[in-house]
């Protein structure tokens, strides 16, 4: 090879490389920041003086923590509270399991925050915990918050939407006894992927279906290929687990399940599936396209960090 293109290859290579370093720096996520009045709740024990949040760090003290990410859902968080504590009031769930349900109001621009105390007045028996983010993060960043700050020994992500049938938290439940019978780092996710030929899935959008199997392609590259489903709002973590993965999370924003998985296979943590009942509710945040592209960007981004030694994740 003539040795002008040799010098002129090595040449285009040094300046590549430090301008492409710079763009992932410019195109990563600042550090999610904790505000003072965030690391307090409120309860209808509590509606005027904020209490103390607790710490991921210290020991559970319930046996579940439901965490419900809320961004101006004073339309859809009502039918959802309700469904979700028919089920874990019912007899036989409420004399085996203590729980308190952390609903975190994601900046929202609406009164979900005041609509949330005003629902945990109504259900004197249930600890209900609102907490408020000054600005929106996005449902990444809020359900983060939650988990950072939850009492359980196991933690239930769910949409404050009710698209998943809550029930199915029983299903998770037993897969999770399964998986660690000794309380060690596990995860189970709710999966949608039985569902892809139902009604259900078929009543979508054309462009919506293009862009999931899309975006299922570029998991399978990334690393993610062996969950069907990585976008489900049903996920459910142990405590072990939800210490080693959560701290590491960077990204807030629609993606932020495909870091958690990423987290759990990079820490050796095992992660099970599990199908379940799935409906399509109306009134969704997500723009199919502006987010779609958001999340191509903030994929490449995760990933980029992590083979770059950027973003470290240690047990």
């Amino acid at each position: 090879m003539d040795q002008s293109v040799l010098v002129y290859s090595f040449t285009a290579l040094a300046i590549s490389l430090p301008c492409l370093y710079l763009a992932l720096i410019l195109l990563s996520p600042p550090p999610i920041i904790t505000r003072p009045s965030e690391k307090t709740y409120r309860s209808r024990k509590s509606l005027k003086d904020p209490l103390k949040l607790p710490s991921l760090a210290d020991a559970g003290s319930i046996d579940l923590s439901v965490i419900i990410p809320a961004y101006n859902e004073t339309s859809r968080l009502p039918s959802m509270l309700e469904t979700t504590l028919n089920h874990l009031n019912s007899a036989s769930i409420q004399q085996k399991r203590t729980y308190e349900l952390v609903i975190v109001d994601d900046g929202s621009k609406d009164d979900t925050s005041a609509l949330a105390l005003k629902l945990a007045q109504q259900h004197l028996s249930s600890d209900i915990r609102v907490v408020t983010l000054e600005k929106n993060l996005g449902k990444g960043g809020a359900v983060r918050h939650g988990m950072l700050h939850a009492r359980g020994n196991r933690m239930l992500m769910v949409d404050a939407d009710g698209a998943s049938r809550f029930e199915d938290l029983e299903l998770l439940w037993k897969k999770m006894d399964e998986l660690g019978p000794k309380n060690e780092p596990t995860v189970v996710v709710g999966s949608r992927a039985h569902l892809v030929k139902t009604e259900a899935v078929v009543k979508r959008s054309v462009l919506r279906n293009i862009l999931m199997y899309g975006l299922h392609t570029i998991l399978r590259i990334v690393g993610v290929g062996h969950i069907r489903d990585t976008q489900c709002g049903f996920k459910l973590f142990s405590r072990r687990a939800a210490q080693q993965i959560f701290p590491a999370q960077h990204l807030a924003t629609w993606i932020f399940d495909v870091e958690l998985l990423l987290l759990a296979k990079q820490l050796g943590i095992p992660v099970a599936e599990v199908p379940v009942q799935w409906h399509e509710v109306a009134g969704s945040k997500l723009n199919v396209v502006k987010d779609s592209l958001q999340m191509l960007r903030d994929l490449l981004v995760l990933r980029a960090n992590q083979l770059t030694g950027r973003w470290k994740v240690s047990p």
